[in-house]
């Protein structure tokens, strides 16, 4: 019995990682310049959704210094922040939410 609780709350906590809420993330570390649909300091995810691959999106939040160019800006502000793979998937399924909107 011990070991189907266990195996179940391990289970759980799995699903529970996979499945971040990309709005907390966002939230916690892009609400700053980022906004969902109005500009703010940086584009909106309706902008960013609308131009860029998912691929784009997640190389350009992991390495903003190292994509700026490639993405065809002059500089770029962007911080570099240090997400898990799990928050970094959150993120990209958000902002690719308000595709189209």
């Amino acid at each position: 019995m011990k070991k189907i609780i266990i195996i179940t709350l391990v289970f759980s906590s799995v699903l529970l990682a996979s499945s971040l809420d990309g709005k907390k993330v966002f939230e916690t570390y892009c609400w700053g310049c980022h906004h969902q649909s109005a500009v703010a300091f940086g584009p909106p995810f309706t902008e960013i959704a609308a131009k860029r691959s998912i691929a784009e999106v997640k190389a350009y939040i992991k390495e903003p210094k190292a994509m700026y160019q490639t993405f065809g800006y002059k500089r770029t502000v962007m911080t570099q922040l240090e997400l898990s793979d799990n928050e970094l998937d959150a993120i990209t399924r958000y902002i690719f939410s308000y595709k189209g909107k």
